[in-house]
């Protein structure tokens, strides 16, 4: 018989799954992005022992799992910034090239740039930490594109 019409198994022609990257460097994290790491462990728990083994999804939850464990016992809970200066876990208003703007310096993990929610690893984080208000700071090719305007410790991390 051809090789060509010879399957030992569907598992051969799946794609192939890998582990979730873990971002380099420190796990930092507020304590709302502890919460929610909690959460989400506790959902996937929950999802796999519900599951069967024959969902396509138990072994993606599995991974993810895998995943969350990794990121809950690596985490470094991050003390509440004083907002004298901009830290991991200040809300900071700037100004970019003109436009006023506002951001929280979050974890990895928890960042959400459509809802304002920067990680702390992103250029325009790495460019604003250690900043104070009033400062002009260098940004994408401008030596003044950024002005410190306000800094407060955020209330919600």
């Amino acid at each position: 018989m051809s090789v060509a019409f010879r399957r030992d198994s569907d598992e051969e022609h799946l794609e192939p799954k890998f582990e979730i990257p873990i971002p380099p460097g420190p796990n930092f994290v507020t304590a709302n992005g502890l919460a929610q790491i909690g959460e989400r462990i506790a959902e996937l728990e929950a999802r796999i022992a519900q599951g069967n083994a024959d969902d396509v999804g138990l072994n993606a939850a599995k991974r993810d799992l895998r995943y969350w464990h990794t990121r809950q016992t690596t985490a470094v809970l991050v003390a509440m910034p004083s907002g004298d200066r901009v830290e991991f876990g200040t809300r900071v208003t700037f100004s970019l090239r003109g436009e006023a703007r506002t951001l929280v310096i979050v974890g990895d993990d928890e960042a959400y740039p459509t809802k304002c929610l920067v990680s702390f690893s992103a250029p325009l984080s790495q460019a604003l930490i250690g900043a104070e208000v009033g400062e002009v700071l260098a940004f994408g090719g401008d030596d003044d594109g950024i002005v410190v305007l306000e800094i407060v410790p955020d209330s919600s991390g």
